[in-house]
């Protein structure tokens, strides 16, 4: 699925999909599937705002009751793009969803914080907040901006190969933007998640309460299609004020106030990496984030 309107792209930028999610309806249950097959599904813009629009879709179709969320390809998700052909940090939009100006032409620590505020803050809310049950399928890598993806959907089943990992520390920073992090972990087990980096297994982090449920890798589909296909025999207006209900607490307990704090935080240590390290994610980039992370394992 696409958007209606795309901005023009600068010529720099090499998208090599033209559909980065993919959208179907069975029965009662929307699949929105993540296809940048060849870069893990990281994230840039084009993505971003594509399951946005699929989001939306899901949201206004009368005949929808449940959304899964799922990818294809090795990974879930490897996180935010920041080496790919179709990075697209410096492309601004005209089809923005937040009430915010375009980030493109702004100078220093601004262009960051403007862009990261809409397409990974601002969005993560806007999919928290669909008022249909998501259900995410998770397989392989979950990793940094990926379970920013999982975290958002109101449930969350994994395969047994799944491992699940914030190693952005290592980066200066204090976790991904969309912090979570206290909220799915306790607080010390939510500690020793980004300070050491380590890749958790789907079972550590079943136990860790974090996610629902673990399945063999060849039961996943058919097991959240069960879940799904469950929940869709409930009331539609019942479903969306218990998870009404339910956000309202976590944000009670200080989940969105919280998050506004560590953004800042955040863009504090981008700000500071662009002084010490001449760069804003501190020089680092795919493959060398990638052959740290495979380093990480517990």
């Amino acid at each position: 699925m696409t958007n209606e309107t795309v901005p023009k792209v600068k010529a720099d930028i090499v998208y090599e999909e033209e559909h980065p999610v993919l959208y179907d309806v069975d029965g009662q249950i929307a699949y929105l599937t993540l296809n940048r097959v060849k870069y893990h599904n990281s994230q840039n813009a084009q993505m971003l705002y594509a399951l946005d629009d699929a989001f939306f879709k899901a949201t206004g179709d009368d005949n929808v009751k449940v959304i899964v969320l799922r990818a294809n390809g090795k990974h879930f998700s490897a996180g935010h793009d920041i080496g790919t052909p179709g990075r697209d940090f410096h492309q601004g939009r005209d089809d923005r969803r937040s009430m915010n100006y375009n980030h493109d032409n702004k100078p220093g620590a601004e262009k960051a914080y403007v862009r990261e505020q809409e397409v990974y803050l601002e969005f993560c809310r806007r999919w928290r907040a669909v008022p249909k049950p998501t259900i995410a399928q998770v397989h392989k890598g979950c990793i940094a901006g990926g379970l920013m993806l999982a975290w958002v959907c109101d449930l969350i089943v994994a395969s047994d190969d799944a491992f699940f990992q914030d190693p952005v520390v290592q980066m200066g920073f204090p976790g991904v933007e969309y912090f979570a992090h206290p909220f799915e972990l306790n607080v010390r087990q939510a500690k020793e998640f980004l300070l050491l980096g380590e890749r958790w297994s789907a079972e550590r982090v079943l136990a860790a309460g974090m996610i629902n449920k673990v399945v063999p890798r060849a039961e996943l589909e058919s097991a959240v299609k069960a879940w799904a296909e469950k929940i869709a025999t409930q009331p539609r207006l019942a479903m969306a004020l218990t998870k009404q209900a339910c956000n309202q607490i976590e944000d009670l307990q200080g989940k969105r106030s919280g998050m506004d704090m560590v953004y800042g935080y955040h863009h504090f240590a981008h700000a500071n990496n662009t002084i010490v390290k001449g760069d804003y994610i501190a020089g680092f980039d795919g493959k060398k984030m990638s052959k740290s992370n495979k380093a990480k394992e517990s």
